[in-house]
């Protein structure tokens, strides 16, 4: 397959409407010349829908995954319908946890991922993306296999304990933190911006109380500074060429916060998220915690288009 033929590919599956096939090509043609290119309206980029339905995919994953071990349902089935080929969801259960502490982080966080999708849903209305299909059992194993947190063969249950829960919980939160930073450039429309905006700040308190908790269980068991190293590792391996992902340091020196040398929180693309979600940085449009790809259209990782 040519180039040109997949960067078209590429665009095709990334488009949701025909605005938005046309900002992604002249996208494209800008890359490839190095002219600025514009639309009518002067923007560069998906739509505000395609942005929001793209967002609602990794929250449906983010919530099912707390839902489940916080509680030991997902979502009612009234929050799950909508534009797409909808799935079910495999794997997942209640945790037994040890911890209050961990439990309640577990809880709250759960209940903002619920109202996250709330949200988004509602802001979509009759455009939301349904809930695609979500693996919670052998994409784990795959994670863990790849970071080498067990051998070929083995399986990692990320619900048999806190502390595999918190790992699971780790490969997710940066993730959020990335993905709406990316996006908020591309958000056109003031208000949902804003909220993108909130989305983004309450993703990072995840994933601060996340780390934070992990460094103490490190202070305690110092292995669990290589896991998460591990797991960063294999984030940063498929997410792209970029060396920007980070664990959390050492016993000695912490790394509770991943910036730049500016103090800022970084973004990833659209298709940085797709090839972690997926992992597989040739991934294409489907695999890893979406065995069927995503709902909506920007679907497409860097790897070879279908067909």
């Amino acid at each position: 397959m040519s180039d040109n033929h997949f960067i078209r590919e590429a665009v095709n599956r990334s488009a949701e409407t025909a605005e938005d096939h046309a900002k992604l090509t002249g996208m494209v043609a800008e890359a490839g010349t190095g002219a600025p290119t514009t639309t009518a309206n002067e923007e560069a980029g998906p739509s505000d829908s395609s942005i929001l339905n793209f967002a609602l995919n990794l929250e449906y994953l983010e919530a099912e995954f707390y839902l489940r071990g916080a509680t030991g349902q997902g979502l009612p089935d009234d929050m799950v319908g909508g534009t797409g080929k909808p799935g079910e969801v495999s794997g997942g259960r209640q945790v037994e946890f040890r911890s209050p502490l961990i439990k309640n982080i577990a809880r709250e966080i759960a209940m903002d991922e619920r109202a996250h999708v709330a949200f988004l849903r509602n802001a979509l209305g009759g455009a939301a993306a349904a809930r695609p299909r979500i693996s919670l059992d052998h994409s784990f194993t795959a994670a863990a296999t790849a970071a080498g947190l067990i051998e070929p063969g083995e399986v990692f249950d990320a619900y048999a304990n806190e502390r595999n829960f918190l790992f699971a919980a780790f490969l997710f939160e940066d993730v959020g933190v990335t993905a709406f930073k990316g996006a908020a450039p591309f958000i056109s429309n003031k208000t949902y911006l804003d909220a993108a905006a909130g989305l983004l700040a309450t993703e990072a308190y995840h994933a601060g109380v996340v780390r934070a908790t992990l460094f103490s269980e490190g202070l305690a068991d110092e292995s669990v500074f290589d896991v998460v190293h591990k797991i960063s590792a294999v984030r940063n391996a498929v997410s792209g060429p970029a060396d920007d992902d980070q664990g959390l340091g050492t016993k000695e020196e912490a790394n509770l916060v991943p910036t730049d040398e500016y103090g800022r929180a970084f973004g990833r693309s659209a298709m940085e998220i797709l090839n972690i979600v997926y992992l597989d940085p040739h991934a294409g449009s489907s695999g890893g915690f979406y065995p069927e790809g995503l709902n909506g259209d920007i679907v497409q990782g860097t790897g070879p288009a279908a067909g």
